[in-house]
């Protein structure tokens, strides 16, 4: 590892442990550090071209420190390795992935922590929301481009023109909510165990302003693979109870959109990763009794 990119960080002399995090989808590079006060932190690097967005998602997380549960912490930002790339210094949160931990643990321990998270995402929802962060256009268009995109993909799944028409039928449902801050990758693999069996969350880099209910569809594509007692806890804890049947009308568009375009989404990252998705669209297609359902059929299977 070339520690010559960290020399102008000006706590780079107090490190005295720097160790490379091969984990996750995101495009920065993490680094778990230790420094001679034993403090435990997150390195994250990432190109000087995303300057501008890290200040903004670092303002963000500072929000989201001021709620008080368990989480990584602001600490500092800058440029470095010669102005090359941008760090972001976060507070180190213990414990284990959700994913590694939920299979260890009772139903009923899988759905409390669910509904544990679940109030954390209303409590990360509830932030107000500052005028200039309101989105200027919303997401349907963008939706529609990327359904296009999968039409044309050599990658598609048997009986699939069922989702795809229901997507196009009820495209306006979506972004009619008031926008919120949106975590954006909310599921268990951002979630961490902690020691004291609280639910801690990391990774805030694709946090957004946008649809509050947009937030649950990868509850529905990885959430329920990990645990459904977490899965139904989570929407529990976040609605205090049963959700709106508005709700399931919403979440079951932004389902079926991302079932089918995240097969095209995975290109780029190769046939594991494609096949992958396929296995997952083609559980969703089986959930929802391709889209005849407005509720998926795990739910209230605690």
């Amino acid at each position: 590892m070339d520690t010559l990119r960290f020399n102008d960080i000006p706590e780079y002399k107090s490190w005295i442990k720097i160790k490379k995090i091969n984990y996750g989808w995101s495009s920065d590079e993490k680094y778990y550090i230790e420094d001679k006060d034993k403090e435990k932190l997150l390195l994250r690097i990432s190109r000087i071209e995303t300057y501008e967005s890290k200040k903004k998602e670092f303002a963000i997380i500072e929000k989201f420190n001021k709620l008080g549960f368990p989480m990584s912490k602001a600490i500092k930002i800058g440029i470095c390795n010669e102005g090359k790339n941008v760090y972001m210094l976060l507070s180190w949160v213990d414990g284990q992935s959700m994913e590694e931990v939920l299979s260890r643990l009772s139903q009923e321990e899988q759905y409390s922590l669910g509904i544990e998270a679940g109030r954390i995402l209303s409590e990360i929802h509830s932030i107000q929301v500052e005028k200039g962060h309101f989105p200027k256009v919303n997401k349907i268009e963008k939706k529609l481009r990327q359904l296009e995109l999968y039409e044309k993909s050599k990658y598609r799944v048997p009986k699939d023109e069922i989702a795809i028409a229901y997507v196009k039928e009820n495209i306006n449902l979506m972004c009619k909510t008031q926008p919120v801050y949106k975590h954006g990758d909310f599921h268990p693999g951002n979630l961490i165990y902690t020691p004291d069996g609280q639910v801690g969350i990391i990774d805030f880099n694709r946090w957004e302003c946008g649809d509050p209910y947009e937030e649950f569809y990868k509850l529905q594509s990885f959430t329920v693979e990990e645990s459904i007692p977490f899965a139904i806890g989570e929407i529990h804890g976040y609605f205090n109870g049963e959700p709106p049947t508005e709700f399931w009308k919403v979440q079951a568009v932004y389902v079926a959109h991302a079932a089918l375009y995240s097969i095209e989404w995975a290109v780029k990252f190769g046939q594991k990763d494609i096949d992958n998705m396929i296995r997952i669209c083609e559980r969703i297609f089986n959930d929802y009794d391709g889209f005849k359902l407005l509720i998926p059929r795990w739910y209230g299977k605690k």
